[in-house]
């Protein structure tokens, strides 16, 4: 998916609350449209201060999660891999996702070895071709049944992935630029738990498919930190407090 014209938006199923509202731009919304154009090394460059977290004790494994946020370089441009769920799965049917899942105690001594052994499983990518040069904002899943971490991990060339039809319904690998584009990304204010608070939910309307849900959070925090913003954190943080923007057809989508 390299920006083809077509209709943005997917089928996806996503079970907006009544209430909900458009949220504020995005945080990179000021940058021209040449500086959402990065190249690897400026990727790289950008995620030089992000930490590698400590192993967890051997107790939280079975609790913890991870995924691998995948980067490569084609065409002079750095390009994100994300994977489409199939409609047959149990959890989460046709959703956009990183490459990766629960954390295997039997095969894993980190999440940064459930990411990269998921990843292969999932799109046959060597580990071995994955340089990991940080971890992002973990997110405890809404239901707080699990602990994602997000590992960054940069790709030397452009890799030959062939997915798993059990796990994999297709590939999409799409440009940061499309990623950071105004027509792509969007941000809604949902109402949260019914206790008067709000919470900011990511969008992203790619050609035929919407990405949201923790995907997009993570994705979310991923592109505000190479564009030298401030990202989301977890579904704990504080109430939402940003403007909630009155619009009579409500959020798009």
């Amino acid at each position: 998916m390299n920006g083809a014209p077509g209709r943005r938006g997917g089928r996806q199923g996503i079970p907006r609350p009544p209430g909900a509202r458009p949220g504020a731009a995005a945080p990179w919304s000021v940058l021209s449209p040449e500086r959402r154009r990065l190249t690897l090394t400026e990727v790289r460059a950008r995620c030089a201060d992000l930490a590698i977290p400590p192993p967890l004790p051997e107790g939280l494994l079975s609790r913890a999660a991870a995924v691998l946020v995948a980067v490569f370089e084609q065409h002079g441009e750095a390009h994100v891999v994300l994977t489409k769920r199939p409609d047959t799965m149990p959890n989460h049917p046709g959703q956009i996702a990183f490459p990766g899942g629960k954390v295997d105690p039997a095969l894993d001594t980190s999440p940064q070895d459930a990411a990269l052994r998921e990843a292969q499983e999932e799109i046959d990518l060597d580990p071995a071709a994955v340089e990991v040069v940080g971890a992002l904002h973990p997110l405890s899943t809404v239901r707080a049944q699990f602990s994602i971490e997000p590992f960054v991990g940069i790709i030397a060339g452009v890799p030959e992935l062939h997915p798993d039809e059990r796990e994999v319904a297709g590939l999409l690998v799409v440009p940061i630029s499309e990623l950071l584009s105004d027509e792509v990304y969007r941000e809604e204010v949902w109402p949260w738990n019914g206790e008067g608070s709000f919470r900011s939910m990511h969008f992203y309307d790619l050609v035929g498919e919407t990405v949201w849900g923790a995907t997009a959070r993570i994705l979310t925090g991923f592109l505000a930190h190479v564009t030298g913003h401030d990202g989301p954190g977890d579904w704990s943080d504080p109430p939402y407090m940003g403007p909630l923007i009155e619009a009579s057809e409500g959020p798009a989508g």
